[in-house]
Formats: C-alpha cells, sequence, structure tokens
C-alpha cells in the first residue's frame, strides 16, 4: 500500500467520494470537530496546568451539563427552580409595595381636594398615572428583582454557555443560528433588549429570523399576567407550597410551548421567506467559576430595578392615562371603553376570552404590565385603575364576568404568544429600517396567537371538556 506524508493533501476524488456520505451539516461538524482536536493536540504539548483538578471538574461537569440524555432534563429542572423561587419571594414585596402606594395616594387625594382640583384633572393624574404606574411597579418590580439576580448568578457560574450550547443542536436543525439561544434567553427579561441583542449574529438571514421569533417567550411585562392566571386556575386546587410549585410548573410549560414555537417559526421560515443554510457556531466554552453573589445580586437588582421603574414611568403611565380616558368619555349613555368592547365581543369569544380582555391586549399595546388593570378597570367599571385588597377578591371578580379554566388559558396563551409592545416594535424598526419586516413582526405572533387561542377553545368546547 502507498504510504501518504501527513501533511501532503488527499486527491480531489478521495475527497469527493468521502463527502459524499454526508449531508451539509455533517460536514461542517466533521472539519470543526478535526481542528479541535488538533487545536487540542497542540495545547497539550505547549500548555501546562497549574490546577489540573479544575480542569478536570469543568470536563465532568461538561459530560452531565451538556450531556444529549441529561442536558435538556436539568435546563427544565433549574427553569422550574428558577421560577418556584421568583413566585414564593414576591408574594410579600409585592403586598408591601401596593400598601405603600396606597398610603402615598390617599395623601395626594388630599392634597387636591386641598386646592380644589377639578375632578377630571385628579381623575387623569392620580386614578389613571399614577395607580397605572403603581400597579406596574408594585406587581412587576419583585419578580423581577428576584429572576434577574437569580439569571445573572447562573451566567456567572458560566451554566447559560451550556444552556447555548444545547439549544444549538434545536435551532441549527429549524435552519437558525446557535447564537439565537442566547438572544431568546435575554427575551425572558426584556423583548425590547433582546431585538438589540441579536447584533452578536453575523447572518443578516439567521438574525432576521432572531428578530421575528424573539417575542415567543415571555418578558418581564408578561410575567406578572402568567404568574397572576397560573396561581389563581391553573393551582387553584392547592395551597401553601404545593400551589407555588404547581404555578411554577405551569409557567415552565408555557415557556416550553414558547421555545417550540419559536422553533417552528424559524423553521417554517427558513423553508420560506428567509430560505438558507445555517452558519455554524463554534462556542468557546469558558471555565466554571465561583460566582460574586453579593456584587451580582446587587447589580442585577439595582439596574433592572431602574429599567422597570423607568419603562413604567415612561410607557406604563400614559397608557394609563388613554385608558381612563376611553372610560371617562361618553357617546350616549356608553363609555368609549364599552363600545369598543362591544365590539371585540363576538370574535373574543371565538378565541375562548371576551371583549374585556381583547380590548385590554389592544389598549396595553404600549406596555405588556399595563394589561391586567386594564381588564380590572373595565370589569368593574370604575374609570380607574382598581386596588384590589386580595388575591380571593380578584378572582371573585373574575368569576363573576363568567371566567372558567379555559378563559385563563387563552389569556396566558394569547399573552404568551402576541405581538410585540411598542418599545419592542420601535427597536424593530431601528434595527431592520424597513416598515415589511416590522408590520410581519407584529402581524406573525398576532396571526398564530389567534389561530392557537382559536384551536384550544374550539377542541376545548367541542370535546364538552368545560
Amino acid at each position: 500500500m502507498e504510504s501518504r506524508s501527513s501533511n501532503q493533501p488527499l486527491p480531489l476524488d478521495h475527497i469527493i467520494n468521502y463527502a459524499e456520505g454526508f449531508v451539509k451539516e455533517d460536514i461542517r461538524d466533521h472539519i470543526v470537530g478535526s481542528i479541535y482536536q488538533s487545536s487540542k493536540q497542540l495545547c497539550d504539548n505547549v500548555v501546562t496546568y497549574k490546577d489540573k483538578s479544575l480542569l478536570q471538574r469543568s470536563e465532568k461537569l461538561d459530560k452531565v451539563f451538556t450531556s444529549p440524555i441529561w442536558g435538556f432534563p436539568i435546563m427544565l429542572i433549574l427553569l422550574g427552580v428558577v421560577f418556584y423561587l421568583t413566585i414564593a419571594g414576591a408574594n410579600v414585596p409585592s403586598a408591601m409595595l401596593a400598601s405603600f402606594f396606597n398610603w402615598i395616594e390617599g395623601y395626594l387625594k388630599i392634597g387636591f381636594e386641598a386646592v380644589h382640583s377639578p375632578d377630571w384633572l385628579y381623575g387623569i393624574l392620580v386614578l389613571g398615572l399614577y395607580r397605572g404606574t403603581g400597579w406596574v411597579v408594585s406587581v412587576m418590580l419583585p419578580p423581577m428583582a428576584i429572576f434577574f439576580p437569580v439569571f445573572a448568578l447562573l451566567e456567572n457560574y458560566g451554566y447559560l454557555p451550556r444552556v447555548a450550547f444545547n439549544m444549538d443542536r434545536l435551532f441549527k436543525r429549524a435552519g437558525a443560528h446557535g447564537k439565537q439561544s442566547l438572544t431568546m434567553a435575554m427575551g425572558f427579561g426584556c423583548n425590547a433588549a433582546a431585538i438589540m441583542s441579536t447584533r452578536i449574529i453575523e447572518s443578516p438571514r439567521e438574525r432576521m429570523l432572531a428578530i421575528l421569533t424573539n417575542n415567543f417567550v415571555p418578558c418581564n411585562g408578561r410575567w406578572p399576567t402568567l404568574i397572576l392566571l397560573a396561581s389563581l386556575f391553573m393551582a387553584a386546587g392547592y395551597t401553601g407550597g404545593i400551589q407555588t410549585l404547581v404555578t411554577a410548573l405551569t409557567l415552565v410549560g408555557m415557556v416550553l410551548f414558547g421555545i417550540v414555537v419559536t422553533l417552528t417559526v424559524s423553521w417554517v421560515l427558513s423553508k420560506t421567506a428567509l430560505r438558507g443554510v445555517p452558519t455554524h457556531y463554534t462556542l468557546e466554552l469558558p471555565p466554571y467559576r465561583r460566582p460574586k453573589i453579593m456584587q451580582t445580586v446587587v447589580r442585577a437588582s439595582i439596574d433592572k430595578s431602574i429599567n422597570v421603574l423607568r419603562r413604567a414611568v415612561v410607557v406604563a403611565a400614559p397608557a394609563g392615562i388613554l385608558t381612563w380616558v376611553l372610560a371617562n368619555v361618553y357617546i350616549g349613555d356608553t363609555s368609549i371603553l364599552v363600545h369598543f368592547v362591544n365590539f371585540l365581543d363576538p370574535f373574543a369569544q371565538l378565541l375562548g376570552m371576551d371583549g374585556y380582555i381583547l380590548a385590554a391586549f389592544i389598549i396595553g399595546l404600549p406596555a405588556n404590565e399595563i394589561v391586567v388593570p386594564i381588564l380590572l378597570m373595565a370589569y368593574l367599571s370604575t374609570g380607574a385603575l382598581t386596588e384590589v385588597e386580595s388575591m380571593t377578591e380578584l378572582k371573585q371578580i373574575f368569576l363573576n364576568h363568567g371566567w372558567t379554566w379555559l378563559t385563563a388559558l387563552s389569556m396566558m396563551l394569547f399573552s404568551l404568544l402576541h405581538f410585540p409592545c411598542g418599545t419592542t416594535l420601535v427597536n424593530i424598526y431601528k434595527e431592520t429600517k424597513s416598515k415589511k419586516w416590522t408590520f410581519l413582526s407584529f402581524a406573525i405572533p398576532t396571526g398564530i396567537a389567534i389561530a392557537v387561542t382559536f384551536i384550544v377553545a374550539q377542541t376545548v368546547r367541542a370535546l364538552g371538556l368545560l
């Protein structure tokens, strides 16, 4: 047999015959794997480790965390733990903040009465702007103040890159880029920020895929709605820690469904409007390291708190004012808001909801955080963002308006899948410079939300499960 030097190139016909047994992805993986093995051999000859136990520990952990068998179950367990800590730890701070805002509102009312302020001014500034802002901060801030520090600790420990490594397999099969898993993870905090983070994806086609599908993971504006409805209806038959656990598992299910929709839409778009072959994603896994707990917690809490407060003032507060105006301006004997609700109701019933819920989503376009307060205001016909003293009272309001578990499920699914908020749409336009893609980023999730809720509602009714 003829011998050949290791540095002598193979004949072209041999390379072609060798490549015929592989698809494009296999060839790419084989090339990258060969490069990695060659680099490892070079490093073994020139690089020495002072503490080889650390290297061995990282390799042992990676065999578990990035395992095709154990990698995904561990991801789901950690996600469930994060949700459990978030839900269990947010109840008391939320109640304290709500009481604090109520206390301040009492003094605001005294002040407006002292200067003989007209009712309309008091309604706009206090019942609209102040209550809307107070609701957003008290309901949304405590869960996020827990969720983001815990998420940051996982990142500092070095686990999130392993999540990206695991998700890369799925995104590559969907025709997308592995880095989309990182932008998707950022979407758990804020979809608007995640849109800007898609800049890390070099391919314009794959970046557009990430932009169009990032909305399918719940952001900080949707978490309060999902947590509230899951705890009131999906975990209604449980109490204490079991109720919190069932709520957390429900949220994990919602996140998984959002990821499935993300991958499905990415696959469809990669075969149609954004046809192409995914580029390779080479990720260097950093070593595991002990996170600086206090520094991470304080920094994540302060940064996210400031962002949440700014969003509440800039976006949610004007939405509260608009809601008050619509509920207090009448055409005949009926307010504009009720006219709007009556117009939407027949269509909303097909989706398992009612006109009030659909109107709340539309009016809440500037900020998802304001959807539930708008809904309560419409239900109670008070013309203001009414404060509710307990979860039991809140659930009774929903039941009085004909809610069932299907209503709650439909609203949760619509909240998960529907159009991006106003801030996210603005960022999409800034990043794409295209009205067409901005419109599609609105139309695609809206169409999917309508289709999913319609199918679920009609199936449940046809099977007589109500």
